[in-house]
């Protein structure tokens, strides 16, 4: 940075005495008309202007070499790596795919299981996904600690439905290939595929090893659903947060209000979250006016994540959770909770109390970035710790219907119904 300075302002003693000469001849054949005495100033000025702007120059000229330098130095070896495998690879190397590798490498380098480079194809699917329309089979999944996917729920006359798929089946394999090899996000890429075509998987059922060939078709998930219990009990099941999935909830919620609902019960086990703006919309109708939950950047500033209007509802209320609630369904939980709304009933959630956003890139791909922590504003981050229930109800043997709840095989929604009648 030293010899940056003095490059920049070594002609500065050459500049001055071109321009003090300059000033003095000037001086000499305006004496007449202007006094002596009135050039002194205009000579300061002059050179403190260029003493300021010479330094100016200097330090932005050091700021700007070294932060190339810095670059330089730690993309270096990148750069070498690409150049030797340009020079020495067998076979021609094709740049963009490259390229695109290069940039989930480096995202996957920030260690951060949601955050993620997505290609351009990559990027469309998931932007069908989170509006709540699809191609694919018509199944809710999670993926195992082995890498393979887990059938949650599977959709009423869906395609894997009419194949034979049922809940709790674990996919291991997609046209031969094994899914854990191919990542969570290219299993699910390879898996719904265009619809029309069909794709052949592999899954497991109670140790056996099972081909089923399932048609792909355009869905409209439904990820919000309910209807009446008995004692007039309201049931609504949101098993994620989509773009559709607020009209979806609105629906339900008018209709069993109007019908005379005396309690609400909201089962979001097994929901991993989704959108915020979803779960605001879902949410507004429930609570009562303002904040509710904000999100904390590293750099310390805050920013409102979930705000609610004067419109708030006045039934007793509980959610039913499970380790797999996670992310905005943890938040719908909190809030309700926190601001005194509703009871909680189950097992501890997930605890993913973090942000992404996603955000376009030239190539048409996309990248989400992990970006904030979020918490309600009268609780704690539970990021990594999850939320224990108000009552803490291990599972039933038998596998949740949720499209058809029943209290007598499952004592999460029974100790639920209690909880909701005795407020």
């Amino acid at each position: 940075m030293k010899k940056a300075g003095v490059c920049v302002c070594s002609p500065l003693p050459f500049l001055e005495e071109r321009i003090v000469g300059y000033m003095r001849k000037q001086s000499d054949a305006m004496q007449e008309d202007m006094p002596k005495e009135k050039t002194v100033p205009v000579r300061k000025s002059t050179l403190i202007l260029l003493f300021c702007l010479c330094g100016v120059l200097a330090v932005g000229t050091g700021l700007g070499i070294y932060r190339n330098y810095a670059g330089n130095t730690e993309y270096r070896e990148l750069r070498q790596l690409a150049a030797t495998v340009k020079q020495n690879y067998y076979t021609d190397v094709d740049d963009e795919a490259v390229m695109q590798g290069a940039m989930k490498g480096y995202v996957a380098g920030l260690d951060d299981p949601y955050s993620q480079y997505m290609t351009s194809e990559e990027y469309q699917a998931y932007q069908t996904e989170e509006a709540g329309q699809t191609v694919g089979i018509g199944v809710t999944v999670t993926q195992t600690d082995e890498g393979y996917l887990q059938v949650e729920e599977v959709n009423a006359d869906s395609p894997a439905e009419k194949a034979g798929m049922q809940q709790g089946d674990t996919l291991t394999k997609v046209e031969g290939e094994d899914l854990a090899e191919l990542g969570y996000a290219g299993a699910l890429s390879k898996i719904r595929g265009e619809a029309g075509t069909t794709v052949q998987l592999t899954i497991q059922r109670n140790g056996d090893t099972l081909e089923l060939d399932v048609e792909r078709q355009n869905i409209e998930v439904t990820t919000a659903e309910g209807q009446m219990l008995d004692g007039q009990i309201g049931y609504i099941r949101i098993s994620s947060f989509k773009g559709n999935t607020p009209e979806q909830f609105q629906a339900i919620y008018d209709r069993l209000v109007q019908n005379g609902a005396k309690a609400l019960i909201f089962d979001l086990r097994d929901d991993g979250g989704g959108l915020v703006s979803a779960l605001e919309k879902i949410l507004d109708p429930l609570l009562p006016e303002g904040e509710i939950a904000i999100a904390t950047y590293r750099d310390g500033t805050t920013k409102t994540l979930v705000e609610s209007d004067a419109t708030e509802c006045s039934l007793p209320m509980t959610v039913i959770v499970n380790g797999n609630t996670a992310s905005a369904a943890e938040l719908f939980t909190a809030s309700l909770r926190d601001f005194g709304k509703a009871s909680v009933v189950g097992t501890q959630t997930f605890g993913k109390g973090i942000m992404q956003v996603t955000q376009s890139m030239p190539s048409g791909g996309a990248l989400t970035l992990t970006v904030a922590t979020y918490q309600t504003t009268k609780g704690e981050c539970y990021h990594k710790v999850g939320i224990k229930p108000d009552e803490i109800v291990e599972a039933g043997e038998d596998a949740v219907d949720y499209s058809d709840p029943n209290p007598e095989k499952d004592p999460q929604l029974k100790k639920a119904i209690e909880m909701v009648q005795a407020k």
